[in-house]
């Protein structure tokens, strides 16, 4: 019997976690819970932290590697609707960490407010493009994003804004494991020419990303004053492949997975390319995405 039987109606065992993810691999979840409320989900966090079962929050699963082997713990996610509602008030939007980011862009446009549209194309939830400040040459969520609440591991919510919020690149100041809410300074703008600056950024992003192919999106930040896609394509390994995992030919930061492919392809490659971009240019590359495994 397993301390968490008392969540038995939204708890699944050995749920596999590849049909969840953008890269649609690796091996099952120990626990699967999809809390129905707030409060649901601060019982499940204070069981966890009390019998000392590690806690994975999963969102949309667009920049994340589950290894073959699975995963030990709980692994919670957002799905439900509660945690995915959104309000508008004025300039300032509120939207729940489990809504994804295309819904917080479309609910901004409708209302006539602008700031959120340059993420536009950007896979995941809410909750985690604020923890991984989402972004590109357009603009970061770091730009309007104001205050965030969010849920400790002993099941506490906090509210962090002003000097506890801030944000670096593909990082913010957030420690807590569950971000519930965002809320969001926008301005008012004409929605068709918001609708224009939203459209040409998508073009933009369909014109150089593999977006048609299985993918995580890039695997690896740019380090400082550099592009990790551009060191990968003068390394000249577009196109390598090991197993099922390939680099992308199209961007050369993205690995995209063939039929037959497993998580330990992906991870193959990627040491691959580490090794090759520190041997030729002396360049340590660091993840963008998560990798979770069963320790």
């Amino acid at each position: 019997m397993s301390l968490l039987d008392a969540f038995s109606d939204i708890l699944q065992r050995d749920k596999p976690l590849a049909p969840l993810t953008w890269m649609n691999l690796g091996g099952p979840a120990q626990f699967f819970l999809e809390p129905r409320d707030q409060a649901e989900l601060q019982k499940v966090v204070a069981c966890c932290h009390e019998n000392g079962i590690p806690i994975h929050v999963l969102g949309g699963g667009s920049n994340l590697l589950v290894r073959d082997e699975g995963v030990a713990g709980a692994v919670i996610r957002l799905a439900n609707a509660s945690f995915a509602e959104s309000s508008v008030d004025g300039t300032t939007v509120r939207v729940g960490a489990g809504a994804l980011l295309s819904q917080a862009i479309s609910v901004s446009v409708q209302a006539g407010l602008a700031g959120l549209e340059v993420l536009a194309g950007i896979p995941g939830t809410v909750g985690g493009a604020i923890r991984g400040n989402a972004g590109g040459r357009s603009g970061e969520i770091a730009e309007t994003c104001r205050s965030v609440t969010a849920m400790t591991l002993k099941g506490e919510i906090v509210t962090r804004s002003g000097d506890d919020l801030s944000f670096g690149y593909r990082s913010s100041s957030i420690t807590e494991p569950f971000i519930l809410e965002g809320t969001f300074e926008l301005r008012a703008d004409d929605p068709e020419e918001i609708t224009s600056r939203m459209r040409k950024v998508w073009i933009m992003k369909k014109a150089t990303q593999p977006l048609a192919d299985q993918s995580a999106g890039c695997i690896f930040k740019n380090p400082r004053g550099l592009s990790a896609g551009a060191l990968i394509d003068q390394a000249g390994l577009k196109g390598t492949r090991l197993g099922g995992a390939e680099i992308s030919d199209r961007h050369a930061n993205f690995v995209v997975t063939h039929d037959g492919c497993k998580s330990d392809d992906v991870l193959r490659l990627i040491d691959l390319i580490r090794s090759k971009i520190a041997d030729q240019f002396g360049v340590e590359l660091d993840l963008e995405i998560q990798v979770w495994s069963r320790e």
